[in-house]
């Protein structure tokens, strides 16, 4: 490397073709808490700068325009064809917009985050410090009974008596903090102190994503099946950035979250106004609901059915 020849290159300083404001109006962060521990803040913007009178969306244009030309350039013009973007699945003009968030949340929330590879991560290190003393505790209206249809999660809720029973269980686990201090105080490395913590103590992390990846993201963990604990966190999510690329959210919740995604055997069904044409009884079930949803009537009869 010779750093004479790179000290040499000229840099050209462009100043901007129009006015620009900061989309997160000069704040540090925006902040909201989840649950009692938990809290969620955006703490960066890419872009940070938008011209006046657009959105952060204006980056998602510029990019498009690379491939597309220049076109128009109305703001009007801009939301059609974010809109076709979205619609056609051309991703990756979303993936020049990113935003850095600080996440704080319980263990058990983190180990289902972290399975999004698609984002960049650092988080609290248990190794070098002390865990906090803060635990999820659910409150007893939220301790829910294990689902009969999905296996991995619960709905309905618990009958009183058990509930209480958890939630003295929750007590004595939460107490061992006290051991786990005490133990560190004597010496006991942090990295082995912390393998005796539960899964509800809290962690915190920076979590850095593309807005392409935090979509994927979002129809997923926003969606009803998913865990309501880590749901509270996605839409916390979704709500701190829908004012900053209010287009492209509009067209994620028309085009994805609160669209229906229709297979071959589920359109044959439609045209024939016949049952689905499968013997699988989870899929069955899902045409089933979304039969419902679409406002469709009941087929005469319904095929022969073996587990999914």
């Amino acid at each position: 490397m010779d750093l004479n020849e790179i000290n040499n290159i000229k840099i050209e300083e462009i100043p901007a073709e129009c006015e620009y404001y900061d989309v997160m109006k000069g704040s540090h962060r925006h902040s909201v808490k989840v649950h009692d521990h938990g809290s969620v803040a955006l703490v960066d913007s890419m872009p940070r700068l938008a011209p006046v009178g657009q959105t952060a969306d204006f980056a998602i244009v510029q990019a498009a325009r690379v491939s597309y030309g220049a076109g128009t350039k109305k703001v009007s013009e801009d939301k059609g064809l974010i809109r076709y973007l979205f619609r056609h699945q051309h991703t990756s003009p979303f993936e020049m917009v990113e935003f850095k968030f600080h996440c704080v949340m319980p263990v058990f929330i983190a180990r289902q985050w972290i399975r999004h590879r698609t984002a960049n991560v650092n988080e609290y290190s248990a190794r070098y410090s002390v865990m906090p003393d803060k635990f999820y505790h659910p409150s007893a209206n939220d301790v829910r009974k294990q689902s009969v249809s999905n296996r991995q999660g619960g709905e309905e809720p618990l009958d009183t008596k058990t509930a209480e029973e958890f939630l003295e269980y929750l007590d004595q686990v939460e107490a061992s903090y006290k051991t786990y201090t005490n133990l560190l105080d004597k010496g006991l490395s942090r990295e082995l102190g912390r393998i005796g913590l539960p899964v509800s103590v809290y962690t915190e992390w920076y979590w850095k994503i593309d807005l392409h990846n935090l979509f994927h993201f979002l129809r997923l963990r926003m969606d009803s099946h998913s865990q309501k604990e880590i749901r509270d966190y996605a839409n916390t999510i979704f709500a701190l950035i829908r004012n900053i690329v209010p287009v492209a959210c509009e067209a994620f919740v028309d085009y994805s979250f609160e669209s229906i995604k229709l297979t071959r055997l589920e359109i044959e069904a439609i045209r024939s106004g016949k049952p689905i044409n499968t013997t699988n009884k989870r899929e069955a079930q899902e045409w089933e609901d979304k039969r419902k949803q679409l406002g469709l009537p009941e087929p005469d009869e319904q095929p022969k059915s073996e587990s999914a």
